[in-house]
């Protein structure tokens, strides 16, 4: 039994974590109305009390369990103690902190969806919808991207790091007070740099947010057109929007609404990017078409722009490591309750194009009715009436 006392504890451990998901997801409604409130207010707390050093807490406490689990081997080994018993006890501290990450953070994937919070509907669209939406943000970008301010060479001058990540909160305090949704009223302390940068880089890692510490964290080596996007989606996972779908659409708008330039085409250089990318994806002459025609309305400052991001991650990417990456995510993804896994990235261009719809197509169908005028011939029949206007 001495043996087996760590491979029973951490059963124990993953047992109440199995449980707590089957609580998330059956009583799904119940989480929503009351889980994110909670640890929202827990992380608002957490982001102030980590925010009083640079470094991230997380990434030492993540040292500081690899150097005991390293200098517990060696001893294992001089000692010759059993190693079947040493790997059931690093298994318990591994299933400890996955129980608590799943709950005190984990179970908002269980929560309800964005688009219920904010009432948007999001149903299916059409190719030609899809195309329209693309345009938009196409030539949202196109614009904005003769604004930002840009060097001699023509690559965009963003502010540093920790002025972008300063910044960041007034589009979240904008879409709370001025557009009333309160989902949006979480933590806007800033985010810090994410460590370790180029080993991140090279698995093609933006940014990580840890709910134990309440610290999001964002790669400073991504492009700075992008910067702004994701120091938002990071944030948004710091105020319990778990779904990388809804993270994604929450940095768009908080950028969108944004006073600063910067801020607003970092969202629609992202959300063009993911419209043209789903676009080009269908597997049909016509969306090949629609696709070209998209790509040609491009201006050149914003080709300029999206030729400068690929450019980087196609250099500083390695296939393996991302390979690695995408894998651990994904299944990490998937046994949390996110059923698509690593595709909800790109799964925005749903909320993207029904947003699109119901804030900028409906509105500019709707007619505006004159006011009634009881003397107006196109509105009253004054035919026999005496008094009438003109009689």
């Amino acid at each position: 039994m001495k043996y087996w006392g760590g491979y029973l504890t951490a059963a124990v451990f993953g047992a109440i974590t199995w449980v707590l998901m089957q609580f998330g997801e059956r009583f799904s409604q119940l989480v929503d109305m009351v889980y994110p409130y909670v640890i929202r207010t827990m992380e608002a707390y957490l982001a102030e009390w980590s925010g009083g050093v640079d470094f991230l807490l997380w990434q030492l406490l993540a040292v500081a369990l690899a150097v005991v689990i390293l200098a517990s081997l060696v001893v294992v080994l001089a000692m010759k103690k059993n190693l079947v018993t040493w790997a059931g006890w690093v298994l318990a501290a591994l299933s400890l902190v996955y129980m608590l990450h799943t709950a005190l953070w984990g179970l908002n994937y269980y929560a309800g969806d964005l688009a219920e919070d904010m009432r948007l509907e999001v149903a299916q669209y059409t190719l030609e919808e899809l195309t329209e939406a693309t345009e938009y943000y196409r030539d949202k970008a196109n614009s904005l991207s003769l604004d930002v301010p840009r060097d001699s060479e023509g690559n965009v001058e963003y502010p540093d790091f920790d002025t972008l990540a300063n910044m960041a909160g007034e589009g979240f305090q904008t879409l709370t007070y001025s557009y009333s949704y309160p989902v949006f009223a979480g933590s806007t302390y800033p985010v810090k740099e994410l460590g370790w940068a180029d080993m991140y880089t090279s698995m093609g890692i933006t940014g990580f947010t840890f709910g134990l510490t309440g610290e999001a964290a964002v790669n400073p080596q991504i492009p700075d057109v992008s910067l702004p996007f994701t120091i938002c989606h990071e944030m948004a996972h710091r105020m319990c929007i778990a779904s990388e779908r809804d993270a994604n659409f929450t940095g768009f708008l908080a950028c969108s609404v944004h006073s600063d330039v910067t801020f607003r085409y970092s969202a629609y250089f992202m959300a063009y990017r993911y419209c043209y990318n789903a676009l080009a994806s269908v597997n049909t002459q016509a969306a090949a078409a629609a696709a070209a025609r998209v790509s040609n309305g491009v201006g050149d400052a914003l080709r300029y722009d999206l030729n400068a991001y690929n450019s980087f991650y196609s250099q500083k990417k390695s296939a393996s490591a991302t390979k690695i990456a995408d894998t651990v995510n994904d299944t990490y993804l998937k046994a949390s309750g996110e059923v698509s896994g690593v595709a909800s990235y790109g799964q925005v261009c749903d909320l993207l194009v029904n947003w699109h719809i119901q804030t900028v197509v409906l509105p500019s169908l709707t007619v505006e009715e004159s006011p009634f005028d009881p003397y107006d011939e196109n509105q009253v029949d004054l035919s026999g009436i005496v008094n009438a206007r003109g009689n």
